[in-house]
């Protein structure tokens, strides 16, 4: 292989693994925010350990559980499509 197609290769390889760091399983999604639950709740007013700061917690935790078995749920669905279709890419 000459010197120049190894090379080639070699970037491709270290640029692929490069982007590959960039892309987790199990990352918050877009949707919900990356934002701080602690930060948030407390700029909504409410108390650390009040009744509506537990709640407001709660809450974040349910829409962020929601949103990670949505985007499961259509990776999945994806997934199947693709099996049953494979005249279509």
């Amino acid at each position: 292989m000459p010197l120049a197609a190894t090379s080639r290769l070699l970037a491709a390889l270290a640029l692929a693994i490069a982007l590959s760091a960039c892309s987790a399983r199990y990352q918050t999604p877009v949707a919900v925010g990356g934002d701080d639950d602690d930060a948030v709740c407390q700029s909504r007013g409410y108390a650390q350990g009040s009744p509506e700061y537990v709640a407001c917690r709660k809450d974040r935790d349910v829409q962020r559980n929601a949103a990670t078995a949505r985007a499961d749920r259509r990776q999945r669905d994806l997934g199947e499509y693709m099996l049953n279709h494979p005249e279509r890419p």
